[in-house]
């Protein structure tokens, strides 16, 4: 298999998630070697978080899963787009469908989308 130049992101690639049915942008992500390899193995979308330091499979504690329909690699090889069947109907932690769930409007950002969920509910702890 043709690899990633993870080399040339000091060791971290942005993944663009996509539904996989529309190509709605759901959310931006980072992955390192160790995800890409866990992503190949399982179909289920596995990511490099960079506030926490470490690595994490999307839908872990929310059940919100992202399954892997298609991969697609650009011309340099330093970014993935992965297209996927998100399960539970939201990518964002914060309840939204997408992680882009706001607009500019002037100089602010006005919330442009409905939640799916309540984050209070889904993520107790």
């Amino acid at each position: 298999m043709d690899t990633l130049r993870f080399d040339k992101g000091g060791g971290l690639l942005p993944a663009i998630v996509q539904d996989w049915r529309t190509s709605e942008v759901l959310m931006v992500a980072y992955i390192n070697e160790e995800a890409w390899r866990r992503t190949l193995a399982t179909g289920k979308a596995h990511y490099w978080s960079r506030s926490r330091n470490q690595l994490w499979l999307k839908g872990e504690s929310s059940g919100h899963v992202q399954l892997i329909r298609e991969i697609l690699v650009d011309c340099d090889a330093d970014t993935v787009i992965y297209k996927v069947d998100q399960q539970g109907g939201a990518a964002c932690h914060k309840g939204y469908r997408s992680c882009f769930f706001r607009r500019v409007e002037g100089e602010a950002f006005a919330v442009k989308d409905e939640p799916v969920f309540d984050p209070k509910e889904v993520y107790k702890k």
